[in-house]
Order: C-alpha cells, then structure tokens, then sequence
C-alpha cells in the first residue's frame, strides 16, 4: 500500500491514543499500523537522553511512546500515538484521550479510507484476519482487532456503520435515502439457501421481482433457486427445483408474465402434496421461501408454514426422512412478494402487475375510442378485477369513461337504469359521437344482482337505440412488457424480501412486502390476506362504505375525482363541499402553462376546466405563457366539450414557453386587472416555480398579485421542490425504458457492445437513476456524483474484466446512463471515446441520445392519473383560500405535490429556502441512493466469481 492512501477518524478527529502495559505488544502494534501505510515521526524513549524534541514544554507519562502519521488529504493529516507503561508504574492513566481526540467505551474506532477493496488486499496481504459487513460479497466495511485489542473498523463513507443495525429498503422523503438491511453475523448466512417461485396468475413485474430476488441472494453469498410451474414444481420437486445463477435472470427486467411458470395446483391442497412438498425442500437443504403470487397463493404458503413441523414429523416418522437430514431445516420462512394485476391486497397501496395492466386496458379503450367516435357508437367494456374496482376506476379516470361500474360502489339509485341512460342521453345532446362504458367483473348493484356488459348493451340499445358493442378485453390486461412502476417496485420489493427472509427467525410471523407511502414496508402475511377477504364480506353484506374503506388509502378520493370528470351540472355548486359557505359570485380561475411541455399538461387543464364547470366558476386559459399574456393577449374562457379529448393528448394545447413573469411585472399585473383574475394555477417545471416566487415577491408592489396562486409541478426533470413526483416523470419513464429496450437489444445481438445513452434531466439525475434501475443499466452517471477521471478509469477497468471473463456464447451488450448534466467536461461522446480507447478491442461502444423523445407522445396512465387529482385539489385549494378571505396571506401562494403518498400544499415562501437556485432543483432527493441498488443488481459491486456462471 502506497503511503498516499487517504485515513480520515470519523466526526473530524485528527488523531487519537493507544495504551498497552506489553512491550511484546506495543511494538507489535507498531509493526501493524506501519505495515498499512503509517509512518514514524516521532518516538520518545524514558531511558534515552537525546531525543527529538517537540515544540513548547511538552512533558510525558509513558515509558516509550511512538507517533505514527499518514497524509490523509491536502494540509491534513492522521496521527495515532501508541504509549507504553510499565506494570507498576503508577502514572499508567485508565484510557489516554487528547484534546483533539474523541474515544468510545469499547475501543472501536472508524477510519474511512480512499478504497476498501485496496485495505482488504493489504489486509490479506500481511495475513491479518478481519470481517467483512454486511456480507463477504458486498462489504462496506471491514473490521480488524489491533494487537492491542482495539477493534479498527475500514469504511469508505463518512458516517459511523453497525453491523447490527435494523433497517429496510424504502423510499422515503423524509429520510431521503435508501437503506441496505444490515445482517447480524456473515457466517449466518453463508451457507443459506433461498427458493423462489412464482405462483397463480401472472403479472407482469414479476420477472423483475424475480430478478432482484436471485441476484441479490447471490450478492449476500447465499445459493438461490427457482421453484418452477409454482406450487406443481414444489410437490414434483426434481428438476422442478434448480440452482439460479446470475446470468440466468439477465434480460429479464422486459419480460411479461413468469419465466419459472406458474400454475394452479390443487393436490398441494392435500396433505400428501404437502408431504412431496416437504420432502422436495428437504432433499434440495431449501427452508426458506419467497413466493410471488396473489391472496389465495400466499394464504395457502402461510398454511403450509404452520404445518411445516408435523409434515416433518410425519415424514420421519415413515422413515421418508431422517432427523439428520431435517436437523438444520425445523422451521420455514416465508416472505410474500403480491403479484396481482387486480390491486386487491390490502395493507399495500398497489400490487407488483396492476399498473402494468391498467397501460394495458388504457391502451385498448384509446383504440377503442377511435373507433366509437368514428361510428358514434357506444362501448361497454369488461376489465379483470374481481371484487376489487381499482382497474376499472383508474381506467375510467384515465380514459374519461363516461361511466364506471364497480363493485364496492354500487349504483345509488333504485332505478338507476333509467339514470345512466338520461345522463348518456344528456352526453350526445352535448354534441358527444361516442359513449364509453367500463364494467368491472364484479360489478353489481345494491341488491348484490350482477352487473353486466351484455346487459348495459342491450339497456343502451332499447332505451337509446344506441349502436353499441361490447369488448371484453380478458387475458390481454395480463400480458405485454412490463411497466416503469411495476420494474421499479418489483425490484425494490424483491430486494427487501431477501433482507427480510435473511433477518427471520424462528419466532417470526411470515410476512408480506408493502408498499406504503412510498416506501417498502414488511407487514404481517396474515392479517393483510384477512384484511382482503374483509373487503369481500363487507360487499356480501351491502355495508360498502366499509368495503372502500378497506381499500388504498387513495380509493375513495379517486372514485370523488372521477364523479367531478364525468358529470356536468346543470346548476353547478357555487360552494366547497366541505366548507359549504355559498359565494355571491363565481370565481375568475386563471390557467397558464411554464416551462418545457410534459405529459399531464392538457389533462390537469381538462380536470381544471371541468371542475370549475361542475363548481359554477368560469376557467380562462392564457395561450403560450407570460410572453402570450403580454404580447399577444389571448385569454378565454375553456368549454366542457372543449376539453373533452384532451384526456390522451401529450404536450400542451394552449401552449408554453420559459418566459417569466419579470419579464414585465408591471405589464403583467396590469393584465391580472384587466381580466380580473381571482385566482391563477401556474402548470409546469422549475420555469412554473420561480413564476409564482415571482409573483408573490412582487405582491408589495402589484395588488393585482394578491390572490390565491398556486403552481402544479410538471416536468420530466423532477426537479420542483414541494413534491416527489412531477407530471411527466412516468411517461417520461416509460418511454426512456422503451428506448432503452431497443437499444438493448442491439446491443445483446452484438455480444460485446456497450451503449451509453444521454438522458435528459437538467442538474437533476432522477429520470437517469430511476431508468437506470428499471433498465438494468450497468453504470449510471449523474450530476449529483459528477464524472472524473478516476470513476471513468475503474468504470473501464471493470468492463474490460467482464468481457475477458464472460463465456463467449454468454456475453451481452451493455448499457451506461450519463445525464446531459453529469459534466460539462466528460460528454457522452467523450466518455465514448475514452471507453473504446482503453477497450482493448474487447468490446466496441456507441451513443444514442433520444433527446426530446423522452417527453413522450400519450401521457402513461399513472400521468393521467395523477393529473385528474392534483388538478381537482388545485381549484379546491383556491376555493379555500377565497372562502376565508386568505388571499394576501402568505400561504395563498403555494405548490402542490405528492408527499409519500399523501397530496400536499407547501407555501412558496418555505419552499424557497429548501431551494438551490443555482442548479434549479431541492436541496435534498429521497430516491438517490437508489443508486447504489444499481451497482449491486448490475453487478458492479459484486465479486466476478459469483456473477460469472
């Protein structure tokens, strides 16, 4: 080891003091830290009479003391001082701490280090044995005992590391981080081996779920293996059940439906099925699980764990088994992973497969509709669910049904057939040429009597005379390459299952992987399956209050959103539903789109515009931003029918530009007076933000300003403070996965080829990181990280090893993500050309830029979504703040964003300080250590020897 090697002491300590009354052991120590990059500078001896001597009246206590020091970056250095005391001098202090020292009880001390991997090697080197966290194959720090008995812990990051600590991956805000499970003791889990399989229906996400389960199995040294045809291959057993290595799940993040299979099995519902099933497990040394699959394939795992114990005493007891074989295997763990394109599970806010499904079902009712329109037909369409609405809810908002039937919320009326057909009637005498209905499976009215598709049809047909069809769409929800969301959460699910089954013990309940305001969560197995059969019961015994209840924490708030969408009010309500104060007058409601356009624009302007309708106000779109508002004047009022496609259409049909309010602020107020805006909602990305800052610094001069304004984030970059999630993200997301895919597969067919693809984002690196985890990008690089020489030298090193080792028939393309911010320096085409200079003609690369494709064409379904809501709580927020006469208060001006999974409204005045101006985006991010699951999944950071196979 090379004496530049950097050492720094945690919490800004500069050097620190060790004892020993040992001579044997005093100059051990000396040899030890010596030998990993110290160097002498000073000794003291109390037998020798000419020593160095040190500035000022220094006096000392010890018998010999030695100085050890090492340069551990520019002007700054570590020293650590080994004394020694003799046994019956009486001077020998407890413990010997300095001023500029700082100990702990139990004499463990953190030194961060340049490079880990370089401590170990010197480590192995001098045959100093040591232990790595969390594990062996992924270690973030290692730890040695000195021979003076102190424990000297290696780590590359600053901050203090506990192999015993408790956490779990998650997405949260308010910790802004994502956190790796900490295992007790590496030689627990060396030997583990974990089974996963895949059961019931299939949903696309689940190969990702999949993926990240075995990958990360290996990467904490333990053996992985599939379970194939589900329940079937757990009672066959034999090859059923086979080892998984890495590259056996590559390429599988694109992948639809379960590449292990899946099937119904009804003899493991016997009892000698379960006997095979133990037996299987037993021989393979497998008692650890995760199981992929709905409610009825997690209830039945959650059963056979609790008759796990009997079923072995039984198969010993026949002399099936012996207790020698079963010693090691007395308990089964089990994690659930919720696979279910229905989203019927509760205690999780959605299911790996749902939104997946509903791109699936918005995908054919937007076909669908082309067809509706041109033949001003109507159509009644049957989505999957069961007894749970949320597809056909979502799909309804997504689309702009223009009526949805769900199971937990029954027709009101008692003739309600003669209700749909006035309001569908009322819809065509709008000037409407096509009607869209969608039918849950379960759908039914208030006296449990079935809802159907055929139905509908044949009630439009009498009552209307309407030309109707009707779609069943059936097993096409199920399949397709999966989406953003679904790879994302069956990816960081699958990663907390492996912590989690790691982490159980004997005592454990089994538990099921949630996702809960955005963050992974464990939850009890059992009472969540019971807590979904509750919805069911509650339906059969008409209590449907309950039964939405039971549902997501979101349900009842989507199913108020679509009511507003999809019915026009004769007599609109001039008051807040839950303020109700009446108004004398309509509101003036203002809207105008800043920025770069994004997916959700025209969908949050037709939910404005149709609320406001419903509300009794009168909604005014200014074209092409601020430099439209001033140049060219146009402002008017929006219709319903107006807005009525703009469901599906990406972009921004009244126009946007980067202009700001400052442009002009006296011009602009004058504007605000001439219209006689009450209230303005400003949509759009950091260019929207710093309008209403603006705006409301300049409410002291301009009283034309002092009215309820507030600003909808939407951007692709994610960068607006006050939400975790912009419009745009998600389609902005799933078109750069698409692109993606494809750039994949060229690469995969040339073996050896490596693209590096320029993402978009500004001094944002969301849309780069989160892509890059839902791609399986090798590397990605980000503004927040930056790019020097020193990463670019060890990226290209660690290519260059995987193609020399990789089998020839087994190599495929590679994908690095770079953000068009990462450095000004290192372009794309750079990091190109550097790669292919050091490539040793291994492998080739190539660019590709999608540039501004990555603002998508169709807004994705969970854009739309989003935007619906967020627009209504937009005009409710104004309603608020004119109904308490709010409108100069400082929180009148504020943005609206997603917070876990909660809406919020932030004021810009706090929001301005959680800002850095300078690069335009929060201070802080929740999901960028995200990052460092790509390193791990990518196999970045996982030893060769477990990835080669």
């Amino acid at each position: 080891m090379s004496n530049d090697e950097e050492f720094s002491l945690i919490d800004g300590i500069t050097s620190i003091s060790f004892n020993t009354d040992s001579l044997e052991s005093y100059y051990k120590a000396i040899e030890f830290y010596c030998k990993i990059g110290f160097k002498e500078i000073f000794h003291y001896d109390c037998k020798e009479q000419h020593i160095k001597k040190l500035p000022g009246n220094f006096s000392f206590k010890s018998d010999r003391e030695i100085w050890l020091n090492i340069l551990r970056g520019k002007d700054k250095e570590l020293t650590i001082k080994i004394q020694f005391f003799q046994d019956n001098n009486n001077k020998k202090p407890e413990k010997v701490l300095d001023n500029s020292q700082k100990g702990n009880p139990d004499m463990s001390y953190t030194l961060v280090v340049a490079s880990l991997s370089t401590i170990i090697c010197k480590l192995d080197e001098i045959n100093v044995s040591y232990d790595l966290y969390p594990s062996q194959t992924f270690p973030l720090q290692a730890t040695v005992k000195d021979p003076l008995g102190n424990y000297i812990n290696f780590t590359e990051k600053f901050s203090s590391f506990s192999h015993t600590q408790e956490k779990s991956v998650f997405l949260d805000p308010q910790k802004e981080e994502v956190s790796l499970n900490i295992l007790d003791k590496k030689e627990n889990i060396s030997k583990r081996k974990i089974a996963v399989m895949t059961s019931g229906g299939d949903a696309p996400g689940m190969n990702a779920a999949v993926r990240s389960v075995v990958r990360m199995i290996i990467a904490m040294n333990c053996e992985a293996y599939f379970i194939y045809e589900g329940y079937k291959g757990l009672v066959e057993g034999g090859n059923m059940i086979k080892r998984a290595f890495w590259s056996d799940v590559r390429g599988w993040l694109s992948e639809g439906g379960t590449l292990i299979g899946t099937s119904r099995c009804m003899t493991f519902k016997e009892k000698q099925g379960k006997l095979s099933a133990v037996k299987n497990l037993i021989l393979n040394e497998i008692s650890s699980l995760i199981i992929c699959g709905g409610d009825g394939s997690l209830t039945g795992a959650n059963i056979f764990r609790s008759e796990w114990s009997s079923l072995i005493e039984e198969l010993i007891s026949t002399n099936v088994l012996t207790r020698k074989q079963v010693e090691n295997h007395m308990n089964l763990h089990i994690i659930g992973l919720v696979g279910s394109i229905d989203n019927d599970m509760a205690s999780t806010d959605v299911t790996i497969g749902a939104y997946s499904s509903l791109h699936r079902i918005c995908d054919s009712v937007d076909s669908i509709g082309a067809t509706a329109l041109s033949h001003s037909r109507a159509f009644v369409i049957e989505v999957m669910g069961r007894n749970c609405g949320w597809l056909a809810l979502m799909a309804g908002i997504s689309t702009g049904a223009d009526l949805v039937f769900i199971p937990e919320s029954p027709p009101f009326e008692d003739d309600w057939q003669s209700e749909i057909c006035k309001t569908i009637k009322k819809q065509r005498e709008m000037g409407k040429r096509k009607t869209v209905i969608i039918v849950a499976e379960g759908a039914i009215d208030r006296d449990l009597n079935p809802i159907t598709a055929s139905y509908i049809k044949e009630l439009l047909v009498e009552k209307l005379n309407l030309d109707t069809r009707v779609t069943t769409l059936g097993h096409i929800q199920r399949g397709g390459v999966p989406c953003f969301y679904d790879r994302l959460l069956g990816t960081l699910q699958g990663v907390e299952a492996v912590h989690a089954i790691l982490e159980s013990t004997s005592d454990s309940p089994s538990q099921m992987i949630a996702i809960n305001e955005n963050k992974i969560t464990r939850k009890s197995l059992s009472e969540s399956v019971e807590l979904t059969h509750s919805s069911a019961e509650a339906i059969q015994k008409k209590d449907f209050k309950k039964a939405m209840q039971l549902r997501n924490i979101d349900f009842s708030d989507y199913y108020q959103t679509y009511l507003y969408m999809t019915v026009f009010q004769k007599q609109p309500k001039l008051y807040n539903d839950t303020l109700m104060p009446f108004l004398e007058k309509s509101l003036r409601i203002a809207i105008i789109h800043v920025g770069a356009p994004a997916g959700g624009m025209n969908i949050a302007t037709r939910s404005f515009v149709r609320y406001c309708l419903n509300k009794g106000h009168v909604p005014l779109a200014i074209h092409n931003g601020f430099q439209g508002l001033l140049s060219d004047d146009v402002v008017r009022e929006l219709s319903w029918m107006e807005v009525e496609d703009w469901i599906t259409r990406g972009g921004s049909e009244i126009g946007t530009n980067r202009d700001l309010p400052n442009t002009d602020i006296g011009m602009t107020a004058l504007m605000f007076q001439k219209y006689n805006f009450n209230a303005l909602m400003i949509v759009g990305g950091f260019e929207a933000f710093l309008s209403l800052l603006q705006l409301y610094k300049a409410r002291a001069n301009y009283p034309a300003f002092r009215i309820p304004m507030i600003c909808l984030p939407a951007t692709i970059s994610n960068n607006v403070p006050g939400t975790d999630f912009s419009l745009g993200t998600d389609t902005c997301l799933n078109t750069l996965i698409d692109y993606c895919d494809a750039v994949k597969q060229s690469a995969n067919a040339s073996h050896n080829r490596v693209f590096v693809v320029e993402t978009q984002g500004g001094c944002c690196g969301y849309i780069t990181v989160l892509a890059g985890l839902a791609v399986g990008s090798l590397l990605v690089y980000s503004p927040e990280d930056g790019i020097n020489l020193r990463i670019l030298t060890e990226d290209v090193k660690y290519l260059r090893k995987y193609f020399e080792l990789q089998k020839a028939g087994n190599r495929r393309g590679k994908l690095i993500l770079r953000n068009e911010k990462s450095s000004d320096i290192y372009t794309t085409n750079m990091i190109s050309s550097i790669i292919i200079a050091e490539s040793d003609h291994r492998f080739d690369v190539r660019t590709a830029i999608p540039g501004h494709v990555q603002q998508g064409n169709v807004p994705s379904p969970m854009d739309r979504v989003r935007s619906t809501r967020l627009a209504i709580k937009c005009v409710q927020f104004i309603e608020k703040m004119c109904y308490t006469n709010m409108h100069n208060d400082p929180s009148s001006a504020a943005v609206i964003g997603i917070r876990s999974s909660k809406v919020v409204t932030t004021p810009i005045e706090v929001l301005q300080h959680e800002t850095d101006m300078e690069r335009r985006c929060p201070k802080t991010s929740w999901w960028f250590n995200i990052k460092d699951l790509i390193n791990i999944l990518s196999g970045r950071n996982v030893p060769f020897h477990l990835i080669q196979n």
